[in-house]
């Protein structure tokens, strides 16, 4: 089918579950963030599920092609998987200075990065047990992590970067033996910090997709539009990944208004188009949608396009979330009909 639909990752989790107003007024926490659970440490797993089901179901009615679990038990997108590894002191934290330049408390590196058990199996199996549809379930970067986090161990940057992508790698792994279609490394940081990323950053990505048989994923982005506002025209770091085995790059076009040009520079790879701007609250008519895919289909064959928000709906009110999620769907059936694919 052309045009296939997901989401980056996060679907928005519910009021009752966490607090909205607390996750929003903060920096996506890189340590662990507990007090934003509402519920109960001894019911709040049971929450978590129900919370999952629920946007599962929200995905499936929305009619997208390839379903997430919403990263409902995440408290952010990465601390989940970075706090859950052997070698970091969660407990006294460090600082590192977020993409918007302010410090943040982070896990200090104070040992070897090991991972020590599976973090995210148990959440695909939930999700493949509700849904029939293909599933995707994301990871933090190891660049990223080592950007969000505070060295006292080892030599370089790049060590810890290294190490953290052993970890990614064994996680992915157990992840397609678990069944995940596909699988998605987030890493924000390579476009925050593209010099760091380039002089190590690739290297530690090719090293968490080394030997992986399944379909890999990487998604760049400027930051979540509830908290970084601003956005440039074009990436400092995008053509870079055309020298990695990764098989899809996920990019926004939406908010940044982006030259799609640049994705002439990723031939063979497969893009995922963000289409729905996430920092308009307005919903994006169908044709809006596939105005913006047009955009991209000037420099990717329809084959090599799927379609996607341009980041994490996370932050959104979940009826805003659904309605965009709705609209993106049906702005890809028009590209299937202008392309001769019913889907």
């Amino acid at each position: 089918m052309l045009f296939p639909t997901t989401l980056v990752g996060s679907y928005p989790q519910p009021e009752w579950l966490i607090d909205r107003k607390k996750l929003a007024d903060r920096f996506p926490p890189r340590v662990r963030a507990t007090e934003l659970w509402r519920v109960p440490e001894p019911y709040l797993a049971e929450a978590q599920n129900d919370a999952t089901v629920l946007a599962i179901r929200a995905q499936e009615r929305a009619g997208l092609d390839i379903v997430t679990d919403g990263e409902i038990r995440r408290e952010s997108y990465s601390n989940r998987f970075a706090t859950a590894l052997e070698g970091v002191d969660i407990d006294n934290p460090g600082s590192a200075l977020d993409r918007s330049g302010h410090p943040n408390p982070v896990p200090r590196i104070v040992g070897k990065i090991r991972r020590k058990h599976a973090v995210e199996v148990d959440d695909l199996r939930f999700l493949k047990r509700y849904t029939s549809r293909k599933t995707k379930i994301t990871v933090p970067g190891p660049f990223t992590m080592s950007q969000q986090a505070q060295n006292d161990f080892y030599k370089s940057p790049e060590e810890a970067a290294m190490d953290y992508a052993a970890a990614v790698n064994e996680e992915i792994r157990d992840l397609f033996a678990a069944g995940a279609d596909v699988v998605q490394i987030d890493e924000p940081y390579m476009q925050a910090r593209p010099e760091p990323a380039r002089q190590y950053g690739l290297k530690a990505l090719n090293r968490a997709l080394e030997g992986l048989k399944g379909a890999t994923a990487v998604h760049i982005c400027f930051g979540y539009a509830a908290i970084i506002h601003a956005r440039p025209s074009g990436y400092s770091f995008l053509a870079e990944l055309a020298g990695s085995p990764v098989q899809q790059v996920s990019i926004e076009t939406a908010q940044s208004n982006l030259d799609t040009s640049v994705l002439t520079k990723l031939q063979g790879k497969k893009i995922m188009v963000g289409c729905i701007d996430l920092s308009d609250m307005k919903v994006e008519t169908p044709q809006r949608v596939a105005d913006r895919l047009r955009k991209a289909l000037k420099h990717v064959k329809p084959e090599d396009l799927i379609v996607a928000p341009d980041c994490g709906m996370k932050y959104l009110p979940r009826e805003v979330a659904d309605a965009k999620m709705r609209a993106m769907v049906e702005g890809a059936k028009i590209l299937r009909k202008e392309y001769g694919d019913k889907g």
